[in-house]
């Protein structure tokens, strides 16, 4: 030790051999400091960007909860009015389905099934993140999204095959195209469907601080193996059926324009296929498409090491707009019923003309039973016949 003259501090040495604990503190002290420092420089990659990327994505908590809670609500009341009619409306007049009918039933099942499990979703992002109701229905909301999700992708996919081999070959569609095909069909993409989303069983609720979290965004440590599931349901979920659909459109549009001139009924049939383009296009590119493009992209976006904080709010936030954009599939598929359904107005139509004579026969019914009704006093004979006087001026 020195003074400010530069000499030799008195008994400097002496104090430092008399008090060997100075030592000892002053090394167990630097050995603490260093220790410290080593933890936080020693902190694994991942975990240090996990933490950023945590603390970036709560800064749109506010701006996810309003979307998916309003967007998730509205979806729930319109598809469910919507898909729980026509479903009412097919199951009623199933003595007189097509192949197309049953691709529109099971449509309207994949929906429901889809609806039934938005307003757990909105419930969860109204509570703003948390979830209360239990790991099992965690794991099957998102099971259900992804389900409706594919399920809508491969049936609208038939129903395209379906009104192609109708229009291009129509020779061959009695043998092409019959009820039994068309379940067997439906079995078929139900099995398949349901097999390839059992991962999306897997992640279930977890707990973050003081609350259950349900369809949180990956881990990034999980990067690799989602990329390998989102690059096989990008493939045969999406590219392969909206190839298909493109295909069975333009020999659609191609036969339907070489022929529209030599056939005179060609009008009706030309209208309900360009209903069926335009509604089936616009759900696969303002649904699906979005939505497959996002996520691809949203993963390899977790892959990043150096990213801004910024560009994390920019990526969470087009999550929040694609997904919802994918839940309106379930909007899409009434409209699709209706403007392009074989005879789905017909069977409306004659729905409601059985109504009306049901309710008129039970009317009729009730004026024979009011006849049969033994009169015992004037008072009573008088009341029976205001009855009759009244039924009879409704018929």
């Amino acid at each position: 030790m020195y003074t400010v003259n530069n000499q030799p501090a008195p008994n400097s040495n002496k104090k430092s051999s008399k008090n060997p604990s100075n030592g000892l503190t002053e090394y167990y002290l630097i050995q603490s400091t260093f220790q410290s420092l080593a933890g936080c420089l020693l902190l694994s990659p991942t975990k240090m960007i996990n933490n950023s990327f945590n603390s970036c994505s709560s800064l749109i908590d506010d701006f996810r909860n309003q979307v998916y809670s309003t967007i998730y609500s509205l979806i729930s009341v319109f598809g469910l009015v919507g898909n729980g009619f026509a479903l009412y409306v097919l199951i009623r007049t199933y003595h007189q389905r097509t192949t197309f009918h049953i691709y529109m039933l099971n449509l309207a099942i994949a929906d429901l099934l889809c609806v039934s499990t938005l307003p757990l979703r909105v419930v969860y992002y109204v509570n703003k993140g948390q979830w209360y109701f239990g790991d099992f229905l965690c794991r099957i909301s998102s099971y259900a999204f992804y389900v409706n999700l594919y399920c809508s992708i491969f049936f609208m996919t038939a129903m395209s095959c379906t009104r192609f081999i109708a229009i291009v070959f129509p020779v061959k569609n009695l043998k092409l195209v019959t009820e039994k095909k068309a379940k067997i069909v439906c079995v078929i993409i139900w099995v398949f469907i349901c097999l390839i989303s059992t991962p999306f069983l897997m992640g279930g609720q977890y707990t973050e601080g003081n609350k259950t979290k349900c369809f949180e965004p990956p881990p990034r440590n999980n990067v690799i193996k989602l990329q390998v599931l989102n690059y096989i349901s990008l493939a045969f979920g999406f590219t392969i059926p909206f190839l298909i659909i493109i295909i069975c459109y333009t020999g659609i549009i191609w036969t339907l324009n070489t022929t529209s001139k030599s056939m005179k009924q060609n009008k009706n049939t030309k209208t309900k296929a360009i209903r069926m383009i335009i509604i089936v296009m616009a759900a696969f590119l303002i649904s699906f498409m979005p939505y497959h493009i996002q996520r691809t992209v949203h993963l390899a976006f977790l892959k990043e090491k150096n990213t801004s904080c910024t560009d994390i709010i920019y990526m969470q936030k087009s999550v929040v707009v694609t997904l919802c954009l994918a839940a309106s599939n379930c909007c899409f598929d009434p409209l699709l019923y209706f403007f392009s359904g074989e005879n789905f107005r017909k069977r409306l139509h004659t729905f409601h003309k059985k109504s009306a004579s049901q309710v008129f026969q039970n009317m009729r019914k009730s004026n024979h039973s009011a006849k049969d009704i033994p009169v015992h006093d004037e008072a009573h004979a008088a009341m029976v016949g205001n009855l009759l006087v009244s039924n009879g001026a409704e018929h």
